[in-house]
């Protein structure tokens, strides 16, 4: 039953790489929303800014990975 490489420390990192990857979805999702509607509200006839956003938002969710798993 109990697997001998689980350990809490396995475990808490799992749940932390967890959250981070669902607060990558989490803010593609609305970076993507965001970018259509204020496309949509400034007539930009290319849609530029549901490009932009989600750029924005990767770069900086790979910032904050490298700041997290960088050893201090």
């Amino acid at each position: 039953m109990n697997n001998p490489k689980s350990s809490p420390k396995n475990n808490s990192l799992l749940l932390k790489y967890a959250g981070l990857t669902m607060q990558l979805l989490v803010g593609l999702a609305l970076a993507v929303f965001a970018g259509l509607k204020l496309d949509e509200w400034l007539h930009f006839s290319t849609p530029l800014l549901v490009w932009m956003l989600p750029l924005l938002v990767i770069v900086a969710m790979i910032y904050q990975v490298i700041k997290d798993t960088s050893k201090k």
